[in-house]
């Protein structure tokens, strides 16, 4: 191996664990699941303002004292509670509350990091749209903001 390749190595490894230390870790969601019901794309250039689009529709449970755990979405999130509360603090830690029966909606972006909290005593059950761009991720796992 090269000195230069050494070097590099090093830098990479000194980098990642500095950066590691620093990083915090998401908080994990409890006593939920989640059934894909249907899913399709719309590809890109199909409509003039849609660069290609993943829709998936799933029906989420979430048990008594279960939790998504803080995540946030690339692209809008469309819900129904079907049964149940949610408790649904954002990055602000308000904590709007959806009662069977309402809808949610949820933006995208990094900024948007939420929780989806069922503190009753029943299961809550959620129909939920999910419109990331093509290929990405339903969600993305976050920390917790600074209030939480």
């Amino acid at each position: 191996m090269t000195p230069f390749i050494r070097a590099g190595i090093a830098v990479l490894m000194l980098g990642g664990s500095s950066l590691g230390a620093a990083t915090a870790h998401a908080t994990p969601g409890s006593d939920i699941t989640a059934v894909t019901l249907a899913q399709t794309q719309i590809p890109a250039g199909l409509l003039p303002f849609v660069a290609g689009t993943d829709l998936v529709v799933r029906e989420i449970t979430i048990g008594p004292g279960g939790s998504t755990g803080w995540h946030y979405h690339d692209g809008p999130v469309f819900a129904f509670v079907r049964s149940g509360t949610l408790t649904h603090p954002g990055p602000d830690c308000v904590a709007p509350v959806y009662r069977t029966g309402e809808f949610i909606y949820e933006p995208p972006g990094a900024w948007n990091v939420h929780i989806g909290r069922n503190l009753g005593t029943e299961p809550l059950v959620l129909d939920a749209v999910y419109a990331p761009p093509a290929g990405r991720p339903l969600f993305q796992d976050a920390d917790a903001p600074p209030c939480a």
